[in-house]
């Protein structure tokens, strides 16, 4: 039977891996080493050596180079992205800016407007949230002492929250404008479209009967009308947005999130005529051309044409 052969190859393998782990020891060791002689000798194992691997480092560097330009491209993505969000914030600012300066050259040509004394405001404070799943509506601490009136609006810093419904004589109930029971008149500018804002407890209410939705655009910007007497015309509601559903809404601009404070806008009912005689006198039949002068007292009046 035949002896198998001995296998030196691994008692070699295990030496040389010793003697390398030794070297490497020594290596370290010596490298450790404060000593005069000993920073000679390792400048000289470094010039001598060192040099002749720049080959070697060539790969190195060129994959850190290349790492390098890849971080660079992502950076100049990312900022190009930033860029083109920034570009579309600046876009909505602009048309914002354009329909705020048509408003105040509006303004401007009507300084001489007289305003309504009596549309003054009364401050109350939020004292707690009774929204449920079929009402939207929060407490102010303001009531029939402080006299207000069933129907005023009210607002906080920014826009339009909703209108009184229901007072005491310390607290009052305001109905806030996502409640299902809520609807109010407003106009859609540019455009001047009138619409119904409806709410239906979401955080979007609905423009509803508008008259000619093609002319709507999101982004415009949505105020009360002033029909029917529930609010005051002019006052901010918020602006245009195309919902999940496919239907314009309103991204109310009070931030509901934050009541804290409220306005109450003290109103009146407006002035009705009634007797419509008063405004225009009757002409005589069969004239035609301005009325004549009333005459001045202690004067005769004046004859008539053709007499």
């Amino acid at each position: 039977m035949a002896r198998k052969g001995y296998d030196f190859a691994t008692p070699v393998r295990r030496v040389l891996i010793a003697l390398l782990a030794l070297m490497l020891l020594a290596m370290f060791l010596f490298w450790l080493i404060d000593s005069p002689r000993a920073e000679r000798m390792r400048t000289a194992f470094v010039d001598r050596f060192v040099p002749g691997f720049d080959w070697a480092l060539v790969p190195v560097t060129r994959a850190a180079q290349m790492v390098g330009s890849l971080q660079s491209y992502a950076r100049l993505y990312d900022q190009n992205q930033e860029l083109r969000r920034e570009l579309q914030k600046m876009q909505a600012w602009k048309e914002a800016a354009v329909q705020l300066e048509q408003e105040n050259a509006k303004l401007l040509a009507q300084n001489n407007v007289r305003l309504d004394p009596a549309l003054t405001a009364i401050s109350g404070v939020v004292m707690t949230d009774s929204g449920t799943a079929f009402r939207q509506s929060v407490l102010l601490n303001v009531g029939t002492r402080d006299g207000i009136v069933d129907g005023w609006a009210t607002m906080d810093g920014l826009g339009l929250v909703g209108r009184i419904s229901g007072v005491g004589q310390a607290t009052s109930r305001v109905m806030l404008l996502t409640d299902p029971s809520s609807r109010i008149p407003v106009t859609i500018q540019p455009s001047g479209q009138h619409a119904l804002l409806t709410g239906d407890n979401t955080a979007l209410p609905f423009l509803d009967f508008i008259e000619r939705p093609d002319d709507v655009r999101p982004g415009d910007r949505v105020v009360s009308s002033g029909d029917g007497g529930v609010f005051p015309p002019g006052l901010l509601v918020g602006q245009v947005a195309l919902g999940t559903d496919g239907r314009l809404r309103v991204r109310l601009a009070a931030d509901y999130g934050r009541l804290e404070f409220l306005r109450v806008l003290r109103s009146h009912e407006a002035e009705r005529l009634t007797d419509q005689g008063a405004l225009i006198p009757p002409t005589r039949e069969g004239f035609i051309g301005p009325l004549p002068a009333a005459p001045l007292p202690g004067t005769a009046p004046a004859p008539a044409a053709g007499q």
